[in-house]
């Protein structure tokens, strides 16, 4: 049974004194919750306070990218390395804004997950299609080729920690979600590309969020499928009370 994961995504949001009040209010509502996992993703600037601030919890840190080298002069970058020291377990990689306004592809994408998981960091990859591509019956074909490049040239058993996140780009920020069926179809699309990749092990194992305008009204709808196995959580996390109750779905 894969142990479902929720990740909160803060992406470019909150000052210092509301990443503390959001977790002074949040900790107590989530304390001995432990049939899945948590995992905060502020902006690079809070890592080190939020990873103190969540030591002896429950709830981990991840961040929301990184850069594939391990040092240079990458000015504004931050690698794998910076993240471990900074207390995270978790890089989030590929979101779909990352590729819309900041050139990320696949190719870059998987630079970026060889070198997580050369650090033992867990990576989220995200993949996804847009409304167009949806509307035009590429959505197979859209994450067979993203998951194809991204998995190049990584070997089954280093897979193991990889998480993978579809995340409908036309879901995102938009209030409309995939149906848990629309969803579920897509993920075990991903899970295919993940045996052909990695073997049957590490695609029964691998967990595949769902990312997409989560909220507490279709949080445990969405996770009662069989093929969802956490999610990415966007604006919902932002507030402690709603987060909470996707968690507790």
């Amino acid at each position: 049974m894969r142990k479902k994961l929720i990740v909160a995504n803060w992406k470019m949001h909150k000052t210092v004194d509301q990443v503390k009040d959001f977790l002074q209010a949040f900790l107590p509502m989530v304390k001995g919750h432990d049939r899945d996992q948590i995992v905060l993703c502020p902006p690079f600037v809070y890592l080190g306070p939020t990873a103190g601030a969540l030591r002896g919890s429950q709830v981990s840190v991840g961040a929301q990218d990184m850069f594939w080298e391990k040092e240079g002069a990458y000015t504004g970058e931050v690698s794998a390395h910076m993240l471990l020291g900074a207390g995270c377990r978790y890089v989030i990689i590929g979101h779909s804004e990352r590729r819309q306004y900041f050139g990320e592809t696949d190719e870059t994408v998987n630079l970026k997950l060889k070198a997580a998981l050369q650090v033992d960091l867990r990576p989220i990859v995200c993949v996804g299609e847009m409304l167009e591509e949806r509307e035009a019956g590429l959505t197979r074909e859209v994450l067979e080729r993203q998951c194809n490049i991204a998995f190049s040239g990584i070997d089954g058993p280093d897979a193991m920690p990889m998480i993978v996140a579809y995340e409908p780009v036309w879901a995102i920020g938009t209030g409309k979600t995939a149906t848990p069926p629309m969803a579920a179809e897509a993920h075990r699309i991903i899970r295919a590309q993940a045996e052909k990749a990695f073997g049957a092990e590490v695609s029964e194992n691998l967990r595949i969020l769902y990312g997409g305008s989560v909220k507490p009204s279709n949080a445990k709808e969405l996770m009662e499928q069989e093929e969802i196995d956490g999610a990415l959580v966007g604006g919902a996390s932002l507030d402690p009370a709603s987060f909470a109750a996707i968690v507790k779905y």
